[in-house]
């Protein structure tokens, strides 16, 4: 089944901009890149909520994470709060280790920039299963959707 035709799927996502914060050109790419992925290919259904597809607000409110799920025709399908508490250590983790990938793809060899980026991986497949595990009975996706949406949520979370 072609993925605009499938129900269970995000067909459009707004990062709120008064959440996010300046990134290196790199992060932004980073961003960017997820964000299409993201669109191109998913799984992602709240729990016991109507056919989609679906349109998903990010932003961070009162320090925690939002995620606003409608309907594309706009309806308001469910908000789900996280608390940003459980991300912070991954995130900073994250994102440490992605400014060294970046240094390293500048100047270092291919083995040390192997290395890391195993690292990078590593980390951002904790906070994926992370995610998952909080969003566990309010939204179902695959992994590789939690893995677009850490990468977006590291976005918002690091200003904050």
């Amino acid at each position: 089944m072609p993925e605009e035709a499938r129900s269970d799927r995000i067909a459009k996502l707004e990062l709120d901009e008064r959440s996010l914060s300046a990134l290196s050109a790199d992060s932004e790419h980073e961003r960017r890149v997820a964000i299409f992925d993201l669109l191109e290919e998913n799984t992602f259904r709240p729990t016991g909520a109507p056919d989609g597809p679906y349109a998903v607000d990010l932003s961070i409110v009162d320090r925690k994470l939002v995620f606003d799920i409608s309907l594309v025709n706009g309806t308001l399908v469910r908000r789900v709060i996280l608390s940003l508490t459980p991300f912070r250590r991954i995130v900073r983790d994250y994102f440490m280790i992605c400014e060294s990938y970046y240094d390293a793809i500048r100047s270092a060899a291919p083995a040390q920039i192997e290395a890391i980026d195993m690292g990078r991986r590593g980390i951002h497949n904790e906070g994926s299963e992370l995610l998952e595990e909080r969003l566990s009975g309010k939204v179902d996706m695959d992994f590789d959707t939690a893995r677009r949406l850490f990468t977006l949520i590291s976005a918002l979370h690091v200003r904050n």
